[in-house]
């Protein structure tokens, strides 16, 4: 593999795995959140965990603005690692975006992956009614949602400093998110889609989740789990963890050449 891609943290490597998964991050996270994966994960499944820049292993880079140039950045890095092995996609919240447009990307360069997860995240054409863009807010407003949606890092409230740095990421991501326009008619993606999120999460209500529908073709999945915008941390993610392999496993069968 290019030595040069360093975007990725790669908690398990394995050589010649089963699946390889690719985590998408949340607007202002890093890699970091999705660690606990690899606990639930079969062993020959290669988990590769990717920092956009502006934090983790690209912490020293400008945070992006636009999502155009966020999903070409995703798919440069992804595109190294797609090879013959089963390529799964997963992304919670600012990541469902990233997840599902990086899926449509490889589509097009005819790297189709076997499935792709969301979560978190209303459809790309769901217009929510009465909502001020996050990205607007003052910096005190922006931090008290951010706070009353959990997900933040520990850290965030230890000095000024951090909080500054925190921010100046977090709102370009969410600028980011803000300004997502997805393309008008454009055709269904041909692979699977499955789609996770908390029963009282107010960012992305259950009854609206089905209309990711219209983005594949193929098999549509829903799964829903108690709690909130972060239902899956702490002691839920073996849940959330749970429902991927069985998700992606069963994908992976369905793909697999059939013996007469």
């Amino acid at each position: 593999m290019n030595s040069r891609v360093r975007p990725f943290h790669r908690p398990r490597p394995v050589d010649a795995p089963a699946v390889r998964l690719v985590g998408f991050h949340h607007a202002g996270g890093s890699a970091a959140v999705y660690r606990p994966l690899v606990q639930q994960l079969p062993d020959d499944w290669d988990l590769l965990l990717l920092d956009l820049p502006g934090r983790g292993r690209r912490a020293g880079q400008q945070a992006l603005d636009d999502m155009t140039e966020v999903v070409a950045t995703a798919v440069a890095d992804v595109l190294p690692w797609v090879d013959d092995t089963p390529l799964a996609l997963f992304g919670h919240s600012m990541g469902a975006v990233v997840a599902l447009e990086t899926a449509r990307s490889l589509e097009g360069l005819g790297r189709v992956p076997m499935w792709t997860g969301v979560s978190g995240r209303v459809a790309p054409h769901f217009a929510r009614p009465g909502t001020a863009p996050l990205s607007t807010l003052d910096d005190d407003a922006l931090l008290r949602v951010l706070l009353d949606l959990g997900g933040m890092p520990e850290r965030v409230t230890e000095s000024t400093d951090f909080i500054d740095r925190f921010l100046r990421t977090v709102r370009a991501d969410l600028t980011a998110v803000d300004n997502y326009r997805p393309v008008q008619g454009r055709s269904p993606m041909s692979s699977p889609l499955s789609v996770f999120g908390g029963t009282q999460d107010a960012w992305a209500p259950p009854a609206a989740m089905h209309l990711w529908r219209r983005e594949t073709s193929a098999r549509f999945h829903q799964q829903f789990f108690p709690g909130g915008h972060f239902y899956f941390l702490n002691d839920r993610f073996p849940a959330l963890t749970h429902q991927l392999v069985r998700q992606i496993a069963s994908c992976r069968h369905e793909s697999a050449p059939q013996v007469a």
